[in-house]
């Protein structure tokens, strides 16, 4: 199997972007399926996106599967973005409006929500409970549990706090977001150096009132305008350290829009967000040469991206 045909949606959550395909009658090996990734992702390529989700058959108590691979190919454990659009896709092809959802290590709650705004499809996300075992990550260095503390790998004198969403995070409160050095200790997490040989997600976290603005470098994509397991780490973390309240509605600022959060006091934190389709259609992948082609866009979801694009631009006001 040298070339495969794939139909696909072209989606994002909160501007998190990814080709989304329907794998449950797809055999292929994570070898092949991180391939295809690193040519659908491929910003240079026809398809682009921050990685690519798969669609996955349900076991158990799990209606369905999720699938995310970063766009160098990498499995995370989740993507909370990318799980509404899943869920969407799953509620839209079992005629259904909620779910358990089976994940890489974990399992979460997605429900059919009230629109954000006319016209964007919303999903209610519950995930967790985040943890606070940096050493399981394994982060080397610096304590078991960090909460408001220097790493002292890191090299910076900011304090994080690190929590699993259950991938990794390193979150630090900022006056402002400065991404030049946002993105200089990314790439140290992303060297995974012997101090983090799994690397993690770096977020620079504005406090702004009873709201948070959040940028991620995220790890196997870099500068990324989302990141819902960001998002939800920063919620949690501002209320863990006691900068927001628990059990309190947060709305999640990002690049991309934004998210309504709120974190219950046993560590479950719950995203409603958007799943939108931008576009349909269906490519081949080149496995060998890990290249798409022959594209074919079957349609735009014109109605769908302006009312998320009426969204963004208020929240970005």
């Amino acid at each position: 199997m040298d070339v495969v045909q794939f139909d696909f949606v072209k989606c994002h959550g909160s501007g998190n972007d990814f080709p989304l395909i329907d794998a449950r009658a797809l055999d292929l090996s994570a070898a092949e399926w991180a391939a295809v990734a690193r040519a659908l992702a491929d910003r240079r390529g026809p398809v682009g996106g921050d990685g690519l989700l798969l669609l996955g058959q349900g076991a158990e108590n799990h209606q369905f599967s999720m699938v995310m691979l970063n766009s160098d190919g990498s499995e995370a454990e989740t993507c909370l973005n990318g799980l509404r659009c899943v869920a969407r896709l799953g509620f839209e092809a079992l005629g259904i409006e909620a779910a358990q959802v089976k994940l890489k290590t974990s399992s979460a709650a997605v429900v059919r929500d009230a629109e954000l705004a006319p016209g964007v499809y919303t999903v209610r996300e519950t995930a967790g409970p985040a943890g606070l075992d940096a050493a399981a990550w394994p982060l080397h260095g610096a304590g078991a549990r960090i909460v408001d503390a220097v790493v002292p790998p890191l090299g910076s004198e900011r304090l994080f706090t690190a929590v699993a969403m259950p991938n990794p995070h390193l979150v630090t409160f900022v006056d402002c977001v400065d991404e030049a050095e946002l993105v200089a200790l990314g790439h140290v997490c992303e060297a995974a150096p012997d101090w983090l040989p799994n690397r993690a997600n770096v977020s620079f976290v504005e406090v702004r009132g009873a709201d948070l603005f959040v940028r991620t470098f995220e790890r196997g994509v870099g500068l990324t305008d989302s990141c819902g397991s960001a998002m939800a780490a920063s919620a949690f973390a501002a209320c863990l350290t006691g900068r927001l309240a628990y059990d309190a509605p947060i709305t999640v600022f990002n690049k991309g829009g934004l998210v309504r959060a709120q974190v219950a006091r046993d560590a479950m934190v719950s995203l409603s967000g958007n799943a939108t389709w931008e576009w349909r259609g269906t490519v081949t992948v080149d496995l060998a040469a890990e290249r798409a082609g022959e594209l074919v866009v079957h349609g735009h979801a014109d109605a769908e991206i302006a009312a998320w694009a009426g969204l963004a631009d208020a929240a970005s006001r």
